[in-house]
């Protein structure tokens, strides 16, 4: 099984970032990340996507996960190891 892409809308000094970076990086998944700032038209693209203003607004394949605090909590029902592809216990 592949494991699905995950994308990430963000900025480079947002705290929030930084946290589902790290938590991700935890974990070993590749994220393509876009900065909102320097690229241009992708806040408009994730507001499209998302529905939302603020980041980061990730997404695991096609689905909106939500921002870093959904992703934590994700992570804390393992629930999120299930829609990386992964095993429960695998990081």
């Amino acid at each position: 099984m592949t494991a699905p892409k995950v994308v990430m809308y963000a900025t480079s000094w947002c705290p929030y970032c930084a946290r589902a970076r790290n938590l991700l990086a935890a974990k070993d998944v590749a994220v393509d990340e876009i900065d909102i700032e320097a690229v241009p038209g992708s806040r408009q693209d994730m507001m499209t996507r998302s529905g939302r203003r603020t980041v980061p607004q990730i997404f695991i394949g096609d689905p909106h996960v939500g921002g870093s605090d959904d992703l934590l909590a994700l992570d804390a029902a393992g629930k999120l190891a299930p829609i990386l592809g992964r095993t429960p216990s695998a990081h």
